[in-house]
């Protein structure tokens, strides 16, 4: 079974967990996510199976969009409600320093990873030496908020509309916020409600009683690819190169990853074109 499954991953569960529930459901050996939530949060989890998990990286380089609840007045160690208050500062009656904080947090900004993250430095990830009471050295990393809106206000809690790049901490962001607010903040509430061109609505609940791999939900490869993907089509001797995972020239003027297809039509694999040189990048295995 080689699907792109769109999954509402339930507040509780790990996104590992998550994965792990749907290969159980539909009783696959190969499975994975392209992009972690935390257990708290809910939403948008796309989980792909068998072939399909070869293009987890291209799905997890798009955007994300959330819904975020934060609590001001309150940090606690974990940046969400999971962790304990680790200072407490003030709260106002109106959203005046939220709104002043927020442009600082537009476009391109530096951010550290959380120590209660998935990341991994030497191998081991950074919430596991957390819990065991460790903090390490980590490095900021560049991303990019395009939209960081405050939709309501209600203290001590703000509701956040916030699209983002990949690799980018919500609970990290949130934390930021309530400190440049002039007080502290952590999300209590957090649901991904889109990636690049997928959204939470569509998707399906991995907790129901089944699994319908015939759902809108449940797409096929080339398919799920096509939303953010070109399409190239190649000749018998292109073709050839692109099965034995050579490079191929090409008078195409696409440039960036594209799917790469026989003359039938049929999904070969997936490349990156530039300047009409076409690499190899993933080769598809299927059976039709």
């Amino acid at each position: 079974m080689d699907k792109v499954i769109l999954i509402d991953k339930p507040a509780g569960l790990s996104s590992h967990e998550t994965v792990s529930l749907v290969k159980r459901r539909l009783g696959v050996k190969k499975a994975g996510h392209t992009g972690t939530l935390d257990p708290i949060a809910t939403g948008l989890l796309i989980v792909c199976t068998g072939e399909a998990t070869k293009v987890v990286r291209f799905l997890t380089d798009l955007p994300k969009k959330y819904l975020a609840v934060i609590k001001l007045g309150e940090r606690t160690g974990t940046f969400d409600s999971e962790g304990a208050v680790t200072a407490t500062g003030p709260v106002h009656g109106d959203a005046k320093g939220i709104l002043e904080a927020l442009p600082d947090f537009r476009g391109k900004i530096m951010q550290m990873p959380p120590m209660y993250s998935a990341l991994k430095i030497s191998g081991k990830p950074l919430y596991r030496l957390a819990r065991q009471g460790v903090e390490v050295a980590r490095e900021k990393r560049e991303v990019h908020v395009s939209e960081l809106e405050l939709l309501d206000y209600n203290p001590p809690f703000a509701r956040l509309l916030i699209a983002c790049s990949k690799g980018t901490y919500i609970r990290a962001l949130a934390d930021d916020i309530g400190i440049r607010a002039g007080t502290y903040a952590h999300i209590t509430g957090l649901r991904r409600t889109a990636i690049g061109p997928f959204r939470a609505e569509d998707s399906l609940n991995p907790e129901g009683a089944g699994i319908n791999t015939d759902a809108a939900a449940s797409l096929e490869i080339d398919q799920a690819l096509a939303f953010f993907m070109e399409e190239l089509r190649t000749g018998a001797e292109n073709q050839q190169r692109a099965l034995n995972g050579a490079p191929f020239r090409t008078d195409t003027a696409l440039s960036g990853p594209v799917r790469i297809k026989d003359a039938r039509g049929r999904l070969l694999g997936i490349g990156t074109a530039l300047k009409g040189l076409v690499r190899i990048e993933r080769l598809m295995h299927l059976s039709s």
